[in-house]
């Protein structure tokens, strides 16, 4: 699914990935939806172990931390050479429209991961390095819409380009 997507990737496939027989797959999922829900949970909390803990790193400033965090994701999709993007983005380009499953597991995922930036926005906040007169929230919406953004234009380009963009231009211009 993460490198043919959503719609051309088959139960068949799905099941002979995982080494089972087709009529298995319905043993343990109600449908190809319930399976992308399940599929997405399973990415988030894979990202989640392994660049959140980056958030809370209390001993470094906040915004160093989002960085860091930003940085790290970056890093994670140079590994993929680029090629297949962001789960979370290509599911709700693609599925969004006819699943109303996927929507709402995809508006959960994205709720928890502005919640977890707006956390360290408003801790920065505190710690005065941050404007008190930005919004926490809108800041880590607009963090995470943009760095989206150069997901997807990383993956088209198959270049680092966009990250590095948005580490110099647009992590600059919403921080400070």
């Amino acid at each position: 699914m993460s490198t043919r997507g959503f719609n051309a990737t088959g139960v068949q496939e799905i099941t002979a990935a995982a080494g089972v027989p087709k009529g298995s797959f319905y043993n343990y999922f109600d449908s190809k939806e319930a399976f992308a829900v399940a599929v997405l949970t399973e990415y988030w909390e894979a990202l989640v172990a392994e660049y959140g803990a980056i958030l809370n790193q209390g001993r470094k400033p906040p915004l160093s931390r989002i960085a860091r965090y930003f940085a790290g994701l970056a890093e994670f999709h140079e590994r993929r050479r680029y090629a297949v993007g962001c789960l979370i983005g290509n599911m709700a380009l693609e599925v969004t429209p006819t699943s109303e499953d996927v929507r709402i597991k995809l508006a959960a995922i994205y709720r928890e991961w502005s919640d977890a930036l707006a956390s360290c926005l408003r801790e920065a906040q505190k710690k005065g390095e941050l404007w008190a007169g930005k919004d926490p929230e809108q800041l880590a919406v607009a963090l995470i819409d943009t760095f989206e953004g150069a997901v997807m234009r990383a993956k088209v380009e198959r270049s680092r380009a966009p990250f590095d963009s948005f580490e110099r231009f647009v992590l600059p211009s919403l921080l400070t």
